[in-house]
């Protein structure tokens, strides 16, 4: 049942909490993030030098389906980059000024063993231009102490559709493919998420939506956040009965 959420709720996302390795459930990428984790742990330490900051440690790339948390776990390195106070450029298909700036600023940023953070999602929807820049991107990150590099894509690196030096490039680094969760482990994140928000459901609430209503990730993620906005506005409590009242309202305004 692919049911439409109201626009007024499904855009009010102001009060979603902001991507965190501590609001995402692992399911069975433990390595992956514990990988993120020990990176955080070097920025934190200030950990600069050649022999703490081996080109493993600073370069990752990661793929799996579309839902298995991909974009939220760089979302999440984005926000301890910002939280400590380092440079992080965010990369992605569909914003070409922040590559201009990043292509400006990498200079000087190979030349310093302080930290600096990017990020590159849908590494698999790059056009040309941007494969281009990505491959001197990685040449210069190669050549740094401090840059830290964190990609994402829907494939492995063998299997992408792009130039051959550059998927070469993409696995010179730790390579890991991120899971799907079972329903288990969905109703376990979204439980975590929903007390994150101050959210309290009922009991049959997340059980039913798993049931009946979008399965993967972040279609579940934007309902909760619709939920959280919906009962904020009605002063009422979420549960069954008032889900089906915010499903029924979306598809009767879709």
């Amino acid at each position: 049942m692919n049911t439409s959420l109201p626009r007024q709720f499904a855009l009010d996302l102001s009060h979603t909490p902001p991507a965190s390795l501590d609001n995402f459930l692992p399911g069975k990428d433990l390595a992956l993030v514990d990988a993120l984790r020990q990176s955080i742990y070097r920025w934190q330490e200030r950990e600069h030098s050649v022999d703490t900051n081996a080109l493993d440690q600073r370069w990752i790339y990661w793929w799996g389906p579309q839902g298995s948390g991909r974009t939220h776990l760089l979302k999440a390195m984005g926000t301890a980059a910002a939280d400590l106070g380092l440079e992080h450029f965010s990369l992605t298909p569909d914003e070409p000024i922040t590559w201009v700036n990043l292509e400006e600023r990498i200079p000087t940023l190979s030349q310093s063993i302080q930290s600096s953070v990017i990020t590159v999602d849908d590494v698999d929807q790059l056009n040309d231009r941007q494969v281009a820049a990505l491959f001197r991107i990685l040449n210069k990150v190669q050549a740094s102490q401090g840059i830290y590099i964190f990609m994402a894509g829907n494939a492995a690196p063998n299997h992408l559709h792009l130039r051959e030096d550059l998927r070469t490039r993409l696995g010179w680094g730790l390579i890991f493919q991120t899971q799907l969760l079972n329903d288990d482990e969905k109703i376990q994140a979204l439980e975590t998420a929903a007390r994150d928000r101050g959210l309290i459901l009922s009991a049959e609430v997340l059980p039913w939506l798993l049931n009946r209503f979008y399965r993967d990730m972040p279609n579940l993620m934007a309902l909760l956040d619709a939920l959280d906005a919906y009962s904020l506005e009605t002063k009422r409590a979420v549960t069954l009965p008032l889900v089906r009242e915010l499903l029924q309202s979306g598809q009767s305004t879709a």
